[in-house]
């Protein structure tokens, strides 16, 4: 009870906060500080969830799909809004505020059919650790790309009365590419963790996790060569980092979604 009572106040939260931002974006009424005072509530109430999730129950730690989408929405949340306190990131808000109600509803309704780990060692547990920041970041950067994405659409149809309450799309496109350096950091470390802690890299979905995270890995590559070296940016930059998003998604959501749901394996 207290746990669908904390994540009920979460989506509630959550759905204001995103009314009041597309407020913000439509009709330029600013609210700022009530938007991210709504946000840190729901991070707050969306963390307790979270942790029981994990461990409330006693039975060692989940890591199945659902659990772990609500912990990678949860680091998505958390990260946007302490770095909006000083970069121009609030429209994300529009898109990660419903992504992570999604994850909250799902964690509730949805069990899958993961056997919880009676313990993770260090090192498993610096893997999981940077594997979450990485795809974090790199999600933050897919919805940044989507709305460059759309930002340059409405530049090319003269929408100015939208458009005039969005951050310039040079600087959208400079967070975009700083958010795919560090994001690429990271997903570099958690590769590299993966194949140095975790033993048997032939197991369920670890085969297909491997080779579709290291080709996003190559398409991120790609994409900051383009940049730097042919100067890749607007709708060409948003399609790669787009196309290395999905990748990284199916290389892991992907394998549990097919063995979890699916096949019903753990």
């Amino acid at each position: 009870m207290p746990t669908l009572i904390v994540s009920a106040t979460a989506c509630v939260c959550y759905l204001l906060a995103t009314g009041l931002q597309l407020q913000s974006i439509l009709r330029g009424r600013h609210s700022a500080g009530l938007i991210k005072g709504l946000a840190a509530v729901a991070i707050i109430c969306h963390g307790f969830a979270t942790y029981s999730g994990f461990v409330g129950e006693g039975r060692g730690y989940d890591l199945g799909l659902y659990p772990m989408l609500s912990l990678m929405a949860l680091t998505i949340v958390a990260m946007v809004l302490l770095s909006s306190l000083r970069r121009p990131l609030d429209n994300l808000f529009l898109v990660i505020f419903p992504i992570a109600i999604i994850t909250i509803l799902m964690d509730l309704v949805f069990a899958g059919d993961y056997t919880p780990r009676g313990q993770i060692t260090s090192g498993i547990l610096s893997h999981i650790v940077l594997s979450v920041i990485a795809y974090s970041i790199l999600t933050i950067a897919a919805v940044q790309a989507v709305l460059l994405s759309f930002g340059d659409t409405l530049l090319r149809h003269h929408q100015i009365v939208v458009l005039r309450n969005m951050p310039p799309l040079e600087t959208m496109e400079q967070l975009m590419f700083e958010m795919l350096w560090g994001g690429l950091l990271f997903l570099t470390l958690s590769i590299v963790s993966g194949f140095v802690f975790l033993e048997n890299l032939s197991g369920p979905g670890l085969v297909h996790h491997t080779v579709i995270t290291l080709a996003a890995w190559l398409v991120f590559i790609v994409l900051l060569w383009g940049r730097h070296k042919l100067g890749w940016r607007g709708a060409i930059a948003s399609r790669w980092a787009l196309a290395g998003f999905i990748l990284l998604a199916l290389g892991y959501f992907g394998s549990k979604l097919v063995l979890e749901v699916i096949l019903g394996r753990a």
